[in-house]
């Protein structure tokens, strides 16, 4: 099984501008991520996906491997589709790396793609992580999961609800998809779900498909306002 790993990055962030190519003890945010995922034993391939002709140079200049992309996608899954298809080696998963993530732990990609090797018949995966954390839990901005059996999600939710009964876990934000699978999520129409909740998943679950769960030890600690920076220091 072949693995392609692909970190999207766009430069208009409409809370923060220009964040791929923000600081961070001297380096990119996007350098940071992109020397963690590439630590990683499991991937075959590590590719930088993007838009913007500044973050193309950064990443160019550092190393990386990077692509440009269309200026018309709508989010980082309709950016790693138009990588995975324009490749040119044959791959059977590609594992969408958040971009905002500079702390990434290289293992937990690979722990991800080991849960993948075994379980071949997924085509669509994620993490979570239990959590307990009151102020996590009651966060609109933090996504939750409701698993179900067969380590399938049943829902994701941001404000507390009466079916939402404890454990919670956190929804972690890397994901896997079947390159077949990837294709065909492009291609589907959004759905009510995914605008009432701003969550793309549920385009997907609407329209049928099933996600599946690895729980994960492993945190996400992503980068989206410019005081997350200024917290670090």
């Amino acid at each position: 099984m072949k693995i392609l790993g692909i970190i999207p990055s766009r430069y208009a962030s409409t809370r923060f501008p220009g964040k791929p190519l923000a600081l961070i003890n001297g380096k990119t945010m996007i350098q940071h991520v992109y020397e963690n995922a590439i630590k990683s034993t499991e991937l075959d391939e590590l590719i930088v996906a993007t838009d913007d002709k500044r973050i193309f140079n950064v990443v160019s200049d550092f190393g990386g491997k990077v692509l440009m992309t269309s200026t018309e996608h709508q989010n980082g899954t309709e950016r790693c589709a138009e990588v995975a298809k324009s490749s040119e080696n044959e791959f059977d998963f590609i594992i969408n790396i958040q971009g905002d993530e500079p702390f990434l732990d290289p293992y937990q990609i690979d722990e991800f793609v080991n849960f993948i090797r075994e379980n071949a018949d997924i085509k669509i995966a994620t993490q979570i992580k239990k959590i307990s954390d009151q102020k996590l839990i009651r966060n609109k901005n933090v996504v939750k999961a409701i698993p179900a059996d067969e380590h399938q999600i049943k829902s994701f939710f941001r404000d507390l609800a009466p079916e939402c009964k404890a454990p919670y876990y956190k929804h972690i934000g890397i994901y896997a998809y079947s390159l077949e699978t990837l294709v065909q999520i492009v291609r589907l129409n959004p759905t009510k779900n995914e605008k009432d909740l701003s969550l793309e998943q549920y385009r997907w679950m609407d329209h049928g498909l099933k996600i599946h769960y690895q729980i994960t030890q492993f945190d996400s600690h992503g980068i989206d306002h410019p005081k997350d920076l200024e917290n670090l220091c």
